[in-house]
């Protein structure tokens, strides 16, 4: 009779574990839209949570491949673990845990869920390592090191050290990248006299050319195809919906970005209109478009159509789509299409939209000859006329 070693055996043991946990997160990752799998992903999740804790950041790692579906299972599990491990007073791999944090290459979703264990296990530990964030790819972080940023600036304040405020709110909103914590710093600095460009900060475009209005009495617009969506020819000039349209300038002062076709175009219904722009990047590689729009829309990025909505006035918002892109390094061409339904109601007044270039962490990517911010813009006209026939 053969006799293995207490060693073999234990290593032996480890192995099983993690062979039967490969499986179980296996099927978990293979959960899809429409109940796909979630039978079978609810019962591995069950089978997972039975881990010990030592295995935690090959969970957690597993969040890296995860779709949102699947991410729910697994931090289910997650938690388990961590709730029965703590009943028992037993101990949490931490040093394991805040190196999985720390590797910037783990999913922002997962570093993130790691760092809320830190913060439940060794919250002295997640408070030290919490302004490093500031400045960190992921935004999950990113927020909460930019709330520290300024509690220090709102702290400074009170206690009347205006120099000091003022450099703790700038050092907060170069790092802000979320919009609640942005309007709260820039209400901050300009209280304090200080001048705020939020397009520059976002990397809204703010000068376009337009033209319009074209037709889209009954929505037939969203699909018509217009001379621009075939060429964008500066001088050209074009039959629009009632008279001959050429393009002209479009400025846009607003904080956020928004391109007003009103004043304009003409305050009118039942029309499309198109903006262009030339941004010329300083880099080349991955990026977003991240648009915002509550009237129909469609959007071309060197030629190429990327995506449109035939939706109108449900709300709008900063960021509302992301589109990824490849900048070509020096002249890249945007062609926002942007459409206009019959409805005259108050609140369907608005025609326009906001576009920014920025990376995956909502970080401008500032154009290499971004013309200053405007000051000002034509103001829209009081009232909608009505829908022409």
């Amino acid at each position: 009779m053969s006799h293995r070693s207490p060693l073999l055996a234990g290593l032996l043991f480890v192995a099983a574990i993690c062979h039967a946990q490969d499986a179980e997160i296996s099927t978990i990752l293979k959960v899809g839209p429409e109940a796909a799998n979630n039978a079978s992903a609810a019962t591995a999740t069950a089978a997972l949570a039975k881990s010990p804790a030592a295995q935690l950041p090959q969970i957690l790692a597993a969040l890296n491949q995860s779709n949102d579906l699947a991410a729910n299972y697994l931090r289910s599990a997650i938690d388990t673990i961590i709730d029965r491990t703590l009943a028992a007073k037993e101990s949490l791999p931490v040093a394991d845990i805040r190196s999985f944090l720390l590797d910037t290459r783990n999913h922002p979703r997962a570093r993130r869920l790691a760092y809320e264990i830190l913060t439940r296990v060794a919250p002295g530990d997640a408070a030290g390592l919490l302004p490093g964030f500031a400045n960190d790819p992921s935004v999950e972080l990113r927020f909460d090191a930019v709330e520290l940023l300024v509690k220090k600036a709102d702290a400074l304040k009170e206690s009347k050290e205006k120099d000091a405020s003022l450099a703790a709110y700038k050092t907060a909103l170069a790092a802000a990248r979320h919009q609640t914590q942005i309007d709260k710093i820039a209400t901050e600095l300009r209280a304090l006299g200080e001048t705020v460009d939020l397009p520059k900060h976002f990397g809204f475009l703010t000068h376009w050319k337009v033209i319009g209005p074209f037709d889209n009495t009954n929505l037939a617009g969203f699909d018509a195809v217009y001379p621009p969506e075939k060429e964008i020819a500066p001088n050209a000039e074009y039959d629009g919906k009632a008279a001959k349209v050429r393009w002209t300038e479009a400025l846009s002062s607003d904080d956020y970005g928004k391109v007003d076709l009103n004043p304009v175009l003409g305050e009118t219904k039942e029309v499309t209109a198109y903006a262009t722009t030339i941004y010329n990047s300083p880099v080349e590689g991955p990026a977003e478009l991240r648009l915002g729009c509550k009237n129909g829309w469609k959007i071309w990025f060197n030629g190429q159509f990327l995506f449109g909505r035939d939706e109108y006035h449900r709300g709008a918002r900063i960021d509302q789509y992301r589109l990824p892109v490849v900048l070509k390094k020096g002249k890249n061409t945007l062609l926002v299409k942007v459409c206009q339904n019959a409805d005259v109601k108050d609140w369907t007044r608005e025609w326009e939209f906001q576009l920014r270039v920025c990376d995956a962490t909502g970080t401008a990517i500032l154009a290499t000859d971004r013309p200053p911010t405007p000051k000002s813009a034509p103001k829209a006209s009081p009232k909608a006329a009505p829908a022409k026939k």
